[in-house]
């Protein structure tokens, strides 16, 4: 028999973890699916990533035990898949799995024919059957009963599975949606909402930051006081929580509980971006010091733990070190003790809330382990009050103790660092850092973002023009998704409003040319997760569902809103208005499921704004102008630069030469509802205009 395991030779972290599984792996390939077809044996398809917690024990309970490996040897072709790697595998296979179960969730295991026709699918699967979920030792030698006698019944049912599949990605156009589902989501979010401790529902607690993003524009346009309400209690309290890396920063995945207190460990790139996006607008909308506190220590988290050398973000951090969750995030009394002064080692256990008993229970058995997770449970304002200090005298020797923290963890096992670089991730970075950079004028962040892109110039997007999407340890690989397009579309756009750079909008406006030429549906609309030249799976899907990430749909939507504005193509807000009507029926049916999709439902309802400035990029009247914009609220609006130096701009924008500089000085033009304000000059009549049509 043979028994080679073929992941060593494999760039994913997440396959090279089980290299040496002593079952027989392929990676997904045409080789694996030739040997199952000439063996007559059904495949054991296992999808995962390298931060799942849930992975890494079914790894240790199965594939590293010699018993059940040989049983999977002996009776399937067993592939391994790295969903962040190949989100279109995952996400065909993930559909099969919540029709099949009704849920879904990582590991996916799945039990294909050698034509990739699914029957039999689950999650994390035991070594032995216990409380009703049957095991590994007990379901191999069903599913070979079932591939030797019962054939047909296999064929049928697959055959089966695949119609829904197929018939689930058929959608039943309706009318426009428009203000009215709106404040349906609000109504729904206020249903749901949880006053005490923010988000929504008990538990578990997911960001959605795009959500809360939905939440500070209805508030904005529709002065929506619990709208705001509801997002600003809801950044606080997770920023307050476990939720929040207290000591190295940044965000885990989820809260397991209500409080946003125990998390799941794991921490992923696209989580750091959209909350850096999150909590960026929300101190547009509310000027919380605490919420620019959060923003920037997101972005020191990414800088330090996260950057390439030359410029991209790694793909995540494990939840897992030396074979436990949550291990090098937490602490007992003895260690805070041992790495601070006295003074400073009593100031953080009463602020961080770390106590003798602990409060870090085991997630599956519900178990103290006498360690803490820390966390604030009051204001700043008020420990600092407590104290009779200052919050910035608090702040500064909270940053002391941190740092000493930070050092004394650094003698830790560290999790796995998964150092791949993936296009669509990227781009949420690149979208995040620039509209930071923005609001808060700093050309470091401006930089960053600048940089990630250069990153992925150079390393992602040959010279043919499309992308790929992934790169690591000097690979590059894998043909792009329709993610990669619409985030790194959505991250070149937001580079362009924060520099005004022309290149960065007709990079935008080539990619999206490619990605309705690649993707987009010419026969009921939408964009479809993969390429006109991709791999054919159970068929081609639409992603529309915002669920821990927004969909490609989603974020095209705004993508063609956005642009349409800026160049003046019509074809774009065209397109937008096919996606609004595609899946109105399938919105107006559970709202709040598509926060990213209503984003665009609300630039187009709520009215949408372009601001022209003509004027010399490097004058100090230019500058004027920009600076008086950068720190607002404004989701719906685009700004252009008309600097009579910029020979390009004119290809991408035509009409830009119809609003000249007044008087050789910079000149604003506000422009909504398809008509334009009278020109100025002055900043602050500037501003008087925008005042007057929010």
């Amino acid at each position: 028999m043979d028994n080679e395991n073929r992941l060593a030779q494999e760039s994913s972290p997440y396959l090279l973890q089980h290299a040496h599984n002593p079952v027989n792996w392929y990676p997904w390939s045409e080789e694996a699916f030739d040997k199952a077809r000439q063996e007559d044996k059904p495949v054991f398809l296992s999808i995962g990533y390298a931060t799942c917690h849930w992975c890494h024990v079914m790894a240790h309970e199965s594939f590293e035990d010699r018993e059940i490996a040989a049983l999977m040897n002996d009776t399937f072709i067993n592939i391994k898949v790295d969903r962040e790697e190949r989100p279109d595998i995952d996400n065909t296979y993930m559909l099969v799995c919540q029709m099949l179960s009704g849920s879904g969730g990582w590991p996916l295991n799945v039990v294909l024919t050698p034509d990739k026709k699914p029957f039999y699918a689950a999650t994390y699967i035991p070594k032995t059957g216990r409380h009703g979920r049957p095991g590994m030792r007990e379901l191999i030698p069903w599913i070979s009963q079932l591939w030797q006698n019962e054939r047909e019944k296999i064929s049928t049912s697959a055959d089966n599975i695949i119609r829904s599949f197929q018939q689930s990605s058929q959608f039943e156009i309706g009318n426009p949606l428009g203000v009215s589902i709106l404040e349906e989501a609000c109504s729904q979010f206020e249903e749901t909402f949880d006053e005490q401790y923010g988000g929504f529902g008990t538990a578990p607690k997911f960001p959605s930051p795009h959500n809360l993003m939905l939440l500070l524009r209805h508030s904005k346009h529709f002065d929506d006081r619990q709208a705001l309400h509801m997002a600003e209690q809801t950044l606080l309290q997770m920023r307050r929580g476990g939720l929040f890396d207290h000591v190295g920063l940044g965000f885990h995945r989820y809260s397991t509980d209500r409080e946003w207190l125990l998390p799941h460990f794991e921490k992923m790139l696209y989580d750091q971006a959209m909350l850096l996006m999150a909590y960026t607008e929300g101190w547009q909308c509310t000027g919380r010091p605490l919420f620019e506190r959060t923003a920037k220590e997101i972005i020191s988290y990414i800088t330090r733990k996260m950057r390439h050398p030359d410029g991209g973000y790694y793909s995540a951090e494990d939840a897992d070190s030396e074979g436990e969750e949550g291990k090098f995030y937490v602490w007992t009394p003895a260690e805070i003790r041992a790495a601070l002064p006295a003074a400073e080692a009593e100031l953080a256990l009463e602020v961080f809330n770390i106590t003798p008993e602990g409060n870090y229970r085991e997630e599956a058995t519900g178990k103290t382990t006498g360690k803490s997770i820390p966390h604030l449970r009051k204001s700043f304002q008020d420990l600092a009050t407590e104290r009779n200090m200052e919050v910035d005298e608090l702040n500064e020797h909270l940053d002391s103790i941190r740092k000493q923290l930070l050092q004394a963890r650094r003698e830790r096992v560290a999790p796995l660092l998964d150092d791949k670089i993936l296009t669509d991730w990227n781009g949420l970075a690149i979208a995040a850092l620039a509209k930071a950079g923005r609001a808060f004028e700093d050309e470091q962040y401006i930089r960053q973002a600048e940089s990630c892109y250069q990153f992925l110039s150079e390393k992602l997007i040959p010279e043919t023009g499309g992308l790929l999407h992934r790169f690591r340890n000097g690979e590059s690989g894998i043909e792009a998704h329709a993610d990669d397009y619409a985030f790194l579309i959505w991250g070149l756009i937001e580079l362009h409003q924060t520099t005004l750079e022309s290149s960065y909008l007709a990079r935008a406006v080539e990619l999206n040319d490619k990605f309705i030429d690649l993707f987009w549906d010419p026969d009921q609309g939408g964009f479809f997760f993969t390429s006109r030249s991709a791999e054919k799976l159970l068929g081609r899907k639409k992603e529309i569902y915002d669920g821990a990430l927004p969909s490609s749909n989603s974020v095209a939507m705004i993508n063609l809103l956005r642009l349409a504005r800026l160049t003046g193509n019509t074809e774009y807000e065209e397109l937008a208005d096919t996606l609004n009507k595609l899946f109105a029926s399938d919105i107006g049916e559970a709202p709040t499921g598509f926060g990213c999709m209503l984003h665009g439902i609300d630039f187009i309802t709520a009215g949408s704004r372009e601001i022209v400035i003509a004027g010399h990029r490097d004058r100090d009247d230019t500058r004027a102008f920009l600076q008086a914009l950068n720190s607002l609220f404004l989701p719906n609006t685009v700004i252009l630069l008309n600097d009579p130096a910029d020979k390009e701009i004119g290809n991408v924008v035509p009409f830009l030469s119809d609003f000249p500089m007044q008087k050789d000085c910079a000149t604003a033009y506000v422009c909504q509802n398809y008509h334009c304000e009278q020109p100025t000059t002055d900043p602050e009549i500037m501003m008087q205009l925008l005042e007057k049509g929010s």
